[in-house]
């Protein structure tokens, strides 16, 4: 534990932490930010509460639940709050950027060697390997979140609702998160005993999320307006300006410019998780935009799952791919580079944006069974956003070629049976069964596959 008493000299804040030791942690906890959010949040946990015991357990949960209701990758933007609230804003540039830092690096490295060499052998066996496991973690999450949010026959209704709005009708993502909302708010209001709110994580520590009501707010973030107006104006400008720059000077149609339009849209409504909204960028990238083929953004969630950060990540190598395949007059590798650092920006430059502006106003809103319903319905929705995620995912991985069925104002992707490709079931069933049955953590099960993968290019069977 640090010994704040000692510190008190050697820092400007009062907690007595010095800004020069929360860096150092802060890069710590970025280097050890695998396994997705609950990974990633319990790597700050063990670190930030009980390590160094810098900000009690019942604050690290309200920042946590507060994180919960905003768009964007929910452990960056608590390691963001955690910074800020600990050294104001340099703080939680410190904490939000580093965390992301690693996976840009790793994503990038992976992604020239993926645009130079996706066809080789040796990569393309790995990268085989990695979707297989990569549809068993998805799927496990289905169950994962599922078993937390689907606690009544309400819930199961609504995540039945979303799956087939979005699978069978491809009814927008933003669209089914809103009227799960409405829905959500409405039945609390009205007192309805289904949608009252669940706690974030379950487990023994999920009762302790009460204790945050009694505890200070700390002077720097309670609500100021003229503060929240000059906050807002900078990060605004930050985020937008690039974006109508592009669109001004390169048009609409330019590759840039719709990487910075669609991924600044994406920035607003990833509500619930990467997991939730990659079934979004997914269909979008792949059947609208064409930057990417199903089977490679498989291949780019690979990446994200093998590498330091947030899982949403992969948004850097969508549009590594994007400008990759539509260079203009740039040299490709240049082009790529461009784009993939453009959607990592527009998608996190908002994320700072919702804690800097915005924390001090949803403080106010602790305890608002209204708000409450609304994220249960949420998570609900996402629970069937996630499933056709899955079946999506699936449906590229185990088989070769897909044809799409039309009628009755629906439309769906349906696999040509006769497609099946053995290697990639089998791979998949093991990697499933590594995880469900046998308990195996993220990390192995990856390593693992993609071992296998290597094996089955060396035996000829891929």
């Amino acid at each position: 534990m640090t010994d704040l008493a000692a510190n008190t000299r050697t820092s400007d804040h009062a907690h007595g932490i010095p800004f020069r030791e929360a860096l150092i942690v802060w890069l710590r906890v970025a280097m050890l930010s695998f396994g997705g959010p609950a990974g990633q949040i319990a790597v700050m946990h063990r670190i930030i509460v009980e390590e160094k015991n810098w900000i009690s357990e019942g604050r690290f949960l309200h920042a946590l639940n507060y994180c919960m209701l905003l768009p964007g990758p929910e452990a960056q933007q608590l390691a963001t709050y955690i910074g800020w609230l600990l050294h104001r804003t340099a703080g939680g540039l410190v904490a939000g950027g580093l965390f992301i830092l690693p996976g840009i690096i790793a994503i990038m490295a992976l992604s020239y060697i993926y645009a130079a060499f996706g066809n080789v052998g040796f990569v393309e066996a790995l990268f085989f390997g990695l979707k297989a496991a990569v549809l068993a973690i998805v799927i496990e999450a289905v169950a994962r979140v599922g078993k937390r949010a689907l606690r009544n026959r309400i819930m199961i209704g609504i995540a039945a609702l979303a799956f087939v709005a979005i699978f069978f009708f491809a009814v927008p993502f933003p669209a089914i998160v809103i009227a799960a909302g409405l829905i959500g708010f409405a039945g609390a209001r009205l007192g309805r005993p289904e949608f009252a709110g669940v706690a974030h994580g379950g487990g023994k520590e999920a009762a302790v999320v009460d204790s945050m009501l009694g505890d200070t707010v700390p002077d720097h973030i309670r609500p100021n307006v003229a503060r929240t107006l000059r906050v807002s104006a900078v990060w605004l400008a930050l985020w937008l300006i690039p974006v109508a720059t592009l669109m001004i000077a390169l048009g609409p149609g330019n590759v840039f410019s719709q990487i910075a339009i669609f991924f600044s849209k994406m920035a607003m409504v990833t509500f619930g998780g990467a997991y939730a909204v990659l079934a979004y960028v997914a269909q979008q990238a792949a059947d609208h935009y064409h930057w990417v083929q199903p089977r490679e953004m498989l291949d780019g969630l690979g990446m994200a799952e093998t590498t330091p950060g947030p899982l949403i990540m992969v948004v850097q190598f969508v549009g590594f791919m994007a400008a990759f395949r539509d260079a203009g007059g740039l040299s490709p590798m240049l082009a790529a580079t461009l784009g993939g650092l453009l959607a990592t920006w527009v998608t996190f430059v908002p994320c700072f944006l919702w804690i800097f502006a915005g924390a001090p106003y949803i403080e106010t809103l602790r305890g608002n069974r209204a708000l409450a319903g609304a994220l249960s319905a949420i998570t609900a929705a996402v629970v069937g956003i996630i499933l056709n995620l899955s079946i999506w995912f699936a449906l590229h991985t185990m088989f070769r070629q897909t044809f799409e069925v039309r009628g009755f104002g629906f439309a769906f992707d349906a696999p040509v049976l006769a497609s099946v490709d053995l290697p990639a079931l089998f791979l998949s069933i093991a990697a499933a069964t590594a995880i469900f049955r046998f308990k195996l953590g993220m990390l192995t099960v990856l390593a693992a596959s993609c071992m296998a993968g290597v094996l089955l290019r060396l035996t000829g069977l891929i």
